[in-house]
């Protein structure tokens, strides 16, 4: 921990900032002790009025009944005030003079009632160190001054000491010990003072920085995703330019070699966009705080992404809808979730065998809606289970097609689920198939 602070102030570029922080706490702390020292004298005024004088013997200190009441009236004076500046505070966000100057009372106070109690219940300056030091204590943890407050702190405190010696006419010999011990107890609470300044501030110096770093980093992070959508969207438009002429080229006659290259090119640019896709999906999810629902019927809306799967010519895995709950209205992102569904069924196809299936199930449990897509292909090793979802994925797998992934295509379902306040979740046996279950709270609509 920086302990430089012991002997100095705090550095300018915190130092104003750190003030109004430690000042609202300071007045919260002056609110909080002022209840509870005012219950505690209301309480003792009560037991004083219900036990018998032959117990209290109050009739020997009369000291004592004086005190109970002025700390009873002038409590509420710090308990007052203190909400004042702490509303005044709220409204201007800013430490005063008055506010500093509170604590400062306040602190002087609460010492020199704990002092002044006890010299008057024992008329003996030596048992009345241990609630000094306690005070002292309590002062030192509780609240934070800058150093020269606290050496001002100090200084009133000794008088006071000093004042309260007098009073009870201690002797010449005791006086001298006394305020020895006492020069050696506000010793100690000046260092045990700054060293909770300096770890006070040293936290809260971590938390600005912290703060700092986290906008620096979503800075960062708009900043790659500004030029990540930019780069990704200015890609399309070769990409595109190059699959038109490839198309353009095979209207012409073209020998064998030239038409397979052809169609090498036109894949090559179908995968290039649907990277460029995933880019853009990924990009916006980051920044997007738009999310649109809507009410949708579910049945409809699998069957139709189910649908468009099974029309595909060059499918060779069968893709199955099933529900047992019709209708089931939820308020989703249609074209959202379509997208997510999409990139899982994608996915359960490129590692499944040829005349294989894929199952889309719709089912309500307890208060959730669950869709599943399962495959029975070659399912996820237990030890890549952990790591499917995270972006750019080191999960990342060569389909059975020698179909090729850029990592981000799950992670793009979890961003669109926890969108929809979901969770997936995955399941998988090598060699048996794996099943990825979505679980969506049941937004009933009607």
């Amino acid at each position: 921990m920086n302990t430089h602070f012991f002997f100095n102030s705090l550095p300018a570029k915190y130092k104003a900032s750190y003030r109004d922080y430690y000042t609202y706490q300071n007045l919260v702390a002056i609110r909080a002790g002022s209840i509870i020292f005012l219950l505690l004298n209301i309480i003792i005024r009560i037991l004083y009025l219900v036990f018998p004088v032959s117990l209290t013997k109050a009739q020997n200190f009369p000291e004592f009944n004086f005190s109970n009441w002025a700390f009873i009236i002038i409590t509420p004076i710090f308990l007052i005030v203190s909400n004042l500046l702490i509303a005044n505070f709220k409204s201007h966000r800013k430490a005063t003079a008055s506010m500093a100057l509170l604590v400062f009372l306040f602190s002087v106070y609460i010492i020199s009632c704990g002092m002044y109690s006890s010299f008057i219940a024992t008329s003996d300056p030596s048992n009345a160190l241990t609630l000094y030091l306690i005070a002292l204590s309590l002062v030192s943890a509780i609240y934070v001054f800058e150093y020269y407050e606290t050496i001002i702190l100090i200084i009133t405190v000794e008088v006071l000491f000093t004042a309260l010696l007098f009073y009870s006419q201690t002797s010449a010999t005791q006086m001298v010990y006394n305020q020895l011990i006492s020069a050696i107890l506000l010793s100690a609470f000046y260092l045990t003072s700054r060293y909770f300044f300096s770890y006070k501030v040293n936290y809260y110096q971590q938390v600005i920085e912290i703060r700092e770093k986290n906008v620096e980093i979503e800075k960062a992070g708009e900043f790659k995703n500004q030029v990540l959508g930019m780069v990704a969207h200015d890609l399309r438009n070769p990409i595109a330019a190059v699959e038109s002429i490839a198309m353009m080229m095979e209207l012409d006659e073209v020998n064998e070699d030239t038409l397979e290259n052809l169609s090498l090119m036109k894949a090559s640019c179908v995968k290039a966009r649907n990277i460029i896709d995933d880019l853009l999906e990924a990009a916006h999810n980051d920044t997007s705080n738009v999310f649109e629902m809507e009410k949708t019927e579910l049945n409809q809306l699998l069957k139709s992404i189910v649908s468009d799967w099974e029309i595909q010519q060059d499918l060779k895995t069968d893709v199955l809808f099933t529900s047992n709950i019709n209708p089931v209205y939820g308020a989703v992102n249609k074209e959202k979730l379509h997208r997510a569904l999409d990139n899982l069924i994608s996915n359960a196809i490129k590692f499944s065998k040829d005349n294989s299936r894929v199952d889309v199930r719709l089912s309500k449990k307890n208060e959730e809606l669950i869709i599943e897509v399962q495959d029975y292909g070659l399912g996820i090793p237990a030890d890549m289970l952990p790591d499917v979802f995270d972006r750019f994925s080191k999960a990342r797998r060569t389909g059975l097609r020698g179909e090729q992934s850029t990592g981000l295509g799950l992670s793009i379902v979890r961003q669109i689920i926890e969108r929809h306040n979901g969770i997936i979740e995955v399941e998988s046996i090598v060699g048996r198939g794996s099943v990825f279950t979505i679980k969506l709270p049941a937004s009933w609509l009607g």
